[in-house]
């Protein structure tokens, strides 16, 4: 019985924390555009590439 003093205000502290983390995510624009950050990993052909640069040759002298 004397656990319930321990858990009932573990679990407003819990919730409390929960719905901060929940305004502060709904503030922060974290649910918008849900659709472009989803299918941004399969088309990653946005950016522009890099020119390769050439691949340095051995040099075949030292051995």
């Amino acid at each position: 019985m004397s656990s319930i003093y321990v858990l009932i205000p573990l679990a407003i502290l819990l919730v409390s924390i929960a719905i901060g983390v929940f305004f502060w995510a709904v503030k922060s624009n974290q649910f918008e555009d849900l659709e472009r950050h989803g299918s941004s990993i399969l088309f990653d052909d946005d950016l522009p590439k890099k020119p390769s640069e050439p691949q340095p040759t051995s040099n075949k002298s030292d051995e």
